[in-house]
């Protein structure tokens, strides 16, 4: 796997507020992944003209968020 020493782990304790319910916890969990969704949901539609216009999916991206919050609380610590 490869890793990019600008990469931030979370802290376990956010992990840990969030699996508890904590939206404050949950917030700084759905900022630490915010730009890693939409890069995911990252379209790209032409036009009749040929110009290629890239785009953020707003569907998608609330789906996944809605994944991660549910998977969050799911999360069972310890």
């Amino acid at each position: 796997m490869k890793t990019n020493s600008n990469t931030r782990l979370l802290p376990f304790p956010v992990i840990s507020a969030a699996a508890n319910g904590d939206t404050e916890a949950i917030c700084a969990i759905l900022k630490h992944y915010e730009g890693y969704i939409a890069r995911l949901c990252t379209r790209t539609l032409k036009d009749d003209a040929g110009n290629a216009y890239s785009y953020v999916d707003e569907e998608m991206k609330n789906r996944l968020q809605v994944r991660l919050i549910t998977r969050t609380l799911a999360f069972h610590v310890g």
